[in-house]
């Protein structure tokens, strides 16, 4: 319930104007009680950070015999975006948390169970989780970032005002590029990388 409740404030304040006090008014008690429950803000965004992993691998089950382990991973990996994008910051709620809850085993066991029955030594495989699970908050902490939510004076991300401030001359491949480097499809880019790393991996280990 409180995590709920931080959560549902993150719209409004972000996670930087997120306060046990504005926490504790949305339950309609006092900041005191709240300290009961959780011990400092750190301790609060552990617990919205539960929430936000637990809401995106709900219902999560091993691959089907014909599903290929990199298509599962892309879909893993894209269930804890959409979780993350569901809320402003939150991908920056997630970064640096501390998750102890027992969805987060089971998927590490899947995981580690799906690339091993695809040829990974368990070692190999103990290494992928992390790495996607690292890409996938960097990238959603810069998607959510180029809103442009914290800019009251307008959106700098957009690429025809980025295009303007470069010098042509100097930097024409930048200018012609711009829109390709800030891409108005982050589903495509998220995609995109998202094989690109899978595509390392299995270079990597030879699978």
């Amino acid at each position: 319930m409180i995590a709920t409740a931080a959560l549902e404030l993150l719209d409004e304040s972000g996670v930087d104007g997120l306060t046990m006090r504005k926490v504790a008014a949305a339950l309609d008690v006092q900041a005191p009680a709240l300290y009961w429950h959780v011990k400092n803000k750190r301790e609060l965004l552990d617990a919205m950070a539960r929430a936000l992993f637990v809401s995106a691998v709900h219902g999560l089950e091993a691959p089907r015999r014909e599903t290929d382990w990199q298509d599962w991973l892309v879909e893993l990996a894209g269930r804890l975006r959409s979780a993350l994008l569901r809320y402003r910051d939150g991908a920056r709620v997630m970064a640096g948390t501390s998750i102890s809850d027992e969805s987060l085993w089971r998927v590490t066991e899947l995981t580690l169970r799906t690339l091993e029955d695809a040829g990974f030594s368990i070692r190999e495989a103990a290494r992928v989780f992390p790495i996607l699970l690292h890409y996938t908050i960097g990238f959603v902490i810069e998607e959510q970032a180029r809103a442009g939510i914290e800019y009251p004076d307008g959106n700098p991300y957009r690429p025809d005002l980025l295009a303007a401030e470069i010098d042509s001359e100097r930097y024409p491949l930048t200018v012609q590029m711009v829109g390709d480097l800030f891409s108005t499809d982050p589903d495509e880019e998220f995609n995109h990388a998202l094989r690109v790393i899978l595509a390392g991996i299995r270079a990597t280990t030879g699978i």
